[in-house]
């Protein structure tokens, strides 16, 4: 891949009106290089990992991505880790910074996985993430994960799949 650049997101099959349905070609096992990539920052309430007002985040952040014309065409991918059972992290790609939002970036490599399952399995990939990420690099401990559809869009399409990310550094 190059520099801050993702494996291309096909959004072009949308029978829900909600989520795309996703297309794990090109997913599986890549390396992304970012420096100083852009992404949106938002952060969602949970009851022991269950999120509880992730719909409503992601609508505001979407409109607010839309509104400032920010969207990474293409290169959609919004990464989402468990910062403890009560808060969840979630970074949206962006072409450009969003007024009324938080901004971030994120450098360094990184590798991709794709599981297919529901979300209990989470825990389990997780783990499998960092063993992965550790046989590249010892110290890694950074895990994110895509999921590529709501689970309502998830059970219309037949298929949950689910992007892990793993800084190697």
């Amino acid at each position: 891949m190059r520099t801050n650049e993702t494996p291309h997101y096909d959004a072009s099959i949308n029978t829900t009106g909600c989520c795309p349905k996703f297309n794990p070609g090109g997913w599986d096992d890549q390396q992304l290089h970012f420096a100083d990539k852009p992404f949106l920052r938002a952060t969602t309430h949970s009851v022991l990992h269950v999120p509880v007002n992730m719909g409503n985040v992601f609508a505001r952040v979407s409109e607010h991505i839309d509104n400032a014309g920010a969207s990474a065409d293409g290169q959609h991918i919004v990464l989402s880790r468990d910062l403890s059972p009560w808060t969840s992290e979630h970074l949206f790609s962006v072409a450009k910074s969003v007024p009324d939002e938080e901004m971030t970036t994120l450098r360094g490599e990184f590798v991709t996985k794709v599981f297919e399952g529901a979300f209990e399995q989470t825990r389990e990939w997780h783990d499998e993430m960092l063993d992965l990420a550790r046989q590249r690099n010892t110290k890694a401990s950074d895990v994110y994960f895509f999921y590529t559809t709501c689970p309502k869009c998830a059970a219309a399409y037949g298929k949950n799949y689910v992007v892990g990310v793993a800084k190697t550094s």
